[in-house]
């Protein structure tokens, strides 16, 4: 498998010194979401300042944005990065784009789909010179004059990936993305009986097969060499599993275990904002489902027997005061899991 790591949490201005100290410590990626920061503007500065690492924003809120002015950012960071850019996509929720963005939402699986396949037709007439002629439903682009023409990409156009949890919006990825991201709301339990179907679906109706394409898992690892460290931070998992559970759009997850019942009481809690009260709702059990936790030694075995067969690349953050050596032992011992535990896109 492979490895990625995160640039969370960092002003623009300490986005390089990270950015580099992630490629040496040897992850294969590194990846921004769109939460308090625009996304994109920090792989500009780990395009510039990095050589190896891809570049993912996992995620890029789609529907905050047309497919033209994805297109431009993607284009534009795939050739500054010579071919290292990925653009991860996902919907966010629909009272976030009405309200926080003030942007259209509806049947957002079929929007999601034609987002994409547009982004496809523009990306060909850049690279190609194809003539400009999408008509969808939720969007038209046909008008591209030579001064608006990027032109061809050295290195290609850039991969399109989609994030998602239900099966609709899987099956979508798996059709017309390059690949999936999986939400970290997420258990082997799921990803078996719901997700890895749904994509096989998808990628049966466009002639696929598993090889060509990439799942990737921000899985939720908890690290710690005493039972006091391990606590601090199953506890800190405690929280956000009652926090994406609280979401309905997630129900489906807690149903694939029999724990439907705990959605609605969450999300009746948030309202009332008893987050305490949320978090004890949230046993051992259900942390244990989608927590992998251990030392930072025997997180790659753990991961590699939960999620071995089943995704391409997983991502997790190490201990901030955690021995640089150490990490990178780790990572090296993630990429290089036995055959026995290796992805059926790795076999």
């Amino acid at each position: 498998m492979k490895v990625d790591g995160g640039l969370i949490g960092h002003s623009l201005g300490e986005v390089p010194a990270a950015a580099r100290a992630l490629e040496a410590l040897g992850y294969d990626g590194v990846f921004t979401f769109e939460g308090p920061h625009e996304p994109f503007f920090p792989l500009l500065l780990a395009a510039e300042h990095t050589d190896r690492v891809e570049l993912t924003t996992a995620i890029a809120i789609a529907f905050a944005r047309t497919p033209m002015t994805l297109a431009n950012l993607a284009w534009d960071l795939q050739q500054m990065s010579g071919g290292r850019f990925v653009l991860g996509l996902g919907t966010q929720i629909r009272p976030h784009i009405e309200k926080r963005f003030s942007m259209p939402w509806s049947r957002p699986a079929a929007r999601m789909r034609e987002l994409v396949l547009a982004l496809r037709s523009i990306f060909d007439r850049w690279q190609h010179g194809t003539p400009l002629d999408f008509r969808g439903e939720f969007y038209t682009h046909t008008l591209m004059t030579p001064m608006f023409d990027p032109g061809p990409c050295e290195q290609g156009p850039p991969r399109v990936v989609l994030a998602g949890v239900g099966p609709v919006m899987t099956e979508v990825a798996g059709e017309v993305a390059d690949g999936f991201m999986v939400h970290p709301f997420t258990t082997e339990r799921f990803l078996r009986e719901t997700t890895m179907p749904a994509l096989e679906r998808g990628l049966a109706a466009s002639d696929r097969s598993r090889a060509d394409f990439e799942i990737a898992f921000p899985a939720m690892v908890a690290i710690g060499d005493t039972d006091e460290d391990l606590h601090r931070e199953l506890e800190g998992y405690r929280y956000r599993i009652a926090f994406y559970g609280s979401t309905p759009a997630y129900k489906v997850v807690l149903d694939a275990h029999g724990w439907g019942d705990l959605q609605p009481e969450l999300n009746r809690l948030t309202k009332s904002g008893d987050w305490s009260t949320m978090q004890e709702l949230v046993t051992d059990d259900v942390v244990a489902a989608f927590v992998t936790s251990g030392t930072l030694e025997q997180i790659p075995q753990r991961l590699a027997d939960r999620y071995g067969t089943l995704v391409d690349r997983v991502s997790f953050t190490a201990p901030a005061d955690a021995d640089p050596e150490r990490v990178r032992s780790t990572i090296r011992a993630i990429q290089t899991a036995s055959h026995d535990s290796a992805s059926p896109h790795e076999r």
